[in-house]
C-alpha cells in the first residue's frame, strides 16, 4: 500500500522553491501518494500570479501530484506587518484544511521557512496523530538577524523559543548542511532526530544548455568569472569589486560577470563607473531555463557571502547548480560550503570578504591548464551526482517517510 505524504509548504510552483513540483513528482514516481497543500502563488512579488484568482480552495493535479491551494494574504514587501499577515494567514488556512479537509496522511512533510508552517504542522500532528518531518532551509532566528530582515531582539527571542518548541514536537528534522546539524545539537536537539540531506538544483533546466554565448556575455578573449543570483547585502560583493580593481591594476585579462538583480545592483554599478573598472559586467536576471547557457559560457563560477557565523554553516543553493553544470568553482564562503569544494576538488576557495584571497584564487584558476580545469569540472559533476542530486536527496526522504509510516501503523 502506498505511503500517503502531505507536503505542507507555503511556496510551490510556479513560485521559486527548492522542494516544489520536482520533489513531489519524484515521490509519486517512486510509488508515494502525495498531496501538496500550499497557497495561491504570490512570491516574491507579493501579488497573485496571472492566471490565478484567490478563492476558498482550488484543487488540481499536476504531473500526477494532487495540489490543494488555500487562501492567504499576499504580501512580500518591506512591511513587516504585511509579511507576518502573509505567514499567519497561510498557517491558519492550512491548519484548518489539515485538520478537517485533508485525507489522513501517513506522514506530514513541512517546509521551513516560514516558522508558521511548522506551528501548523505540529497542531495537525497532535490532533490527527500523524508524524511530521520538518525540513529546515533557514536557521531562524539567525537568518533574520544576519540578513537584517528583523532586528528587534525581544521579537527574535520569541522566534527562538517558538523554533525550539517546534523542534521538540516534530518527529524528524532534516537540514541542508552538517553545520545546521551541529548548531541544533548545541541547542539541545537530540542528534538522532536530525538528518542531513543536501539540497539539489533544477537539474533539467540548469544542464539544458545550447552552449551558445548569450547576448551581452563577454567573449573568450578574457577569463570569465560568473556570479549568478541575488545581488544583495548578504552577498557582500564590494569585496569582489575590490578584487577586480587589484586584478585590473595587475593587467590580468579577466572579467567578473554579475548575472541577476537585487537591492545592491545600482550602487555597485555606480561604483564600477566611478572607479573605472573595465573588468566588471552586469547582466539582468534571466529565467531558470536560460541560466544554464550563462553558466556553461563562463570559465569559472563564483559563490560569495559576507563573513558571518551563520554563513559558515550554510551551503548557498547556487553551489549545487554550479557543480551540476560542470565548471570550476571559486568558493568565497567559509565553512561547510568551502568544505564541499575542498572534498570534491572542483575548484579553489577564498576567504569570505577577503579581496586578496579572492585574487589569489582567481589567479590559480587562470594559471591552471585547460586539462586541470576540465578535471575540476568533472570532479564537480561526479560529486554532485553522488551526493547532491535529486535522486540522492529523494532516496534520503523516502527512507524517512517509510520508516515513520511503519512506526505510525504499529
Amino acid at each position: 500500500m502506498a505511503v500517503r505524504v502531505l507536503l505542507l509548504t507555503q511556496w510551490f510552483d510556479p513560485e521559486p522553491t527548492f522542494k516544489g513540483l520536482v520533489f513531489a513528482r519524484e515521490l509519486v514516481n517512486r510509488g508515494f501518494e502525495v498531496e501538496v497543500v500550499t497557497g495561491f502563488p504570490n512570491y516574491p512579488g507579493g501579488r497573485i500570479y496571472p492566471g490565478f484568482s484567490m478563492r476558498l480552495i482550488k484543487k488540481e493535479v499536476i504531473d500526477g501530484v494532487r495540489v490543494t491551494r488555500l487562501p492567504l494574504y499576499p504580501s512580500h514587501g518591506q512591511s513587516g506587518v504585511g509579511r507576518v499577515a502573509n505567514y499567519m494567514s497561510f498557517a491558519a488556512t492550512s491548519l484548518l484544511y489539515g485538520l478537517f479537509g485533508a485525507k489522513r496522511p501517513d506522514v506530514i512533510y513541512a517546509y521551513h521557512p516560514p516558522l508558521t508552517v511548522g506551528i501548523a504542522a505540529v497542531f495537525i500532528r497532535f490532533f490527527r496523530r500523524v508524524p511530521v518531518v520538518y525540513d529546515i532551509q533557514d536557521m531562524w532566528p539567525d537568518t533574520l538577524r544576519a540578513t537584517g530582515m528583523f532586528s528587534n531582539e525581544a521579537a527574535l527571542n520569541v522566534v527562538s523559543k517558538v523554533c525550539n518548541w517546534v523542534y521538540r514536537h516534530v518527529d524528524q528534522l532534516v537540514v541542508l548542511s552538517p553545520g545546521f546539524k551541529r548548531l541544533l545539537i548545541e541547542r539541545e536537539v537530540p542528534e538522532k532526530k536530525i538528518e542531513v540531506i543536501y539540497n539539489w538544483c533544477a537539474e533539467d533546466q540548469i544542464t539544458a544548455s545550447t552552449y551558445k554565448i548569450p547576448d551581452g556575455f563577454p567573449n573568450d578573449s578574457r577569463f570569465r568569472v560568473l556570479f549568478a543570483g541575488n545581488i544583495g547585502k548578504a552577498q557582500a560583493l564590494d569585496s569582489v569589486l575590490d578584487a577586480a580593481k587589484i586584478l585590473q591594476l595587475r593587467g590580468k585579462t579577466m572579467v567578473f560577470v554579475f548575472l541577476g538583480g537585487g537591492v545592491e545592483v545600482k550602487r555597485l554599478e555606480q561604483r564600477v563607473n566611478d572607479e573605472g573598472l573595465n573588468n566588471v559586467v552586469f547582466l539582468p536576471a534571466v529565467s531558470m531555463a536560460q541560466v544554464g547557457n550563462y553558466l556553461s559560457s563562463a570559465d569559472a563560477l563564483l559563490v560569495h557571502l559576507k563573513k558571518d557565523p551563520l554563513f559558515t554553516i550554510t551551503i548557498p543553493s547556487k553551489t549545487q547548480a554550479y557543480m551540476a553544470v560542470g565548471k570550476p568553482l571559486l568558493m568565497g564562503v567559509d565553512g561547510d560550503a568551502a568544505d564541499l569544494v575542498t572534498h570534491s576538488g572542483c575548484g579553489h576557495i577564498a576567504q569570505s570578504q577577503n579581496p586578496e584571497s579572492l585574487v589569489e584564487a582567481v589567479e590559480k584558476l587562470m594559471n591552471a591548464t585547460p586539462a586541470e580545469r576540465n578535471a575540476m569540472s568533472e570532479k564537480g559533476r561526479d560529486f554532485y551526482r553522488a551526493n547532491l542530486s535529486l535522486r540522492k536527496g529523494v532516496d534520503g526522504f523516502a527512507v524517512i517517510f517509510k520508516r515513520l509510516a511503519r512506526k505510525r501503523s504499529q
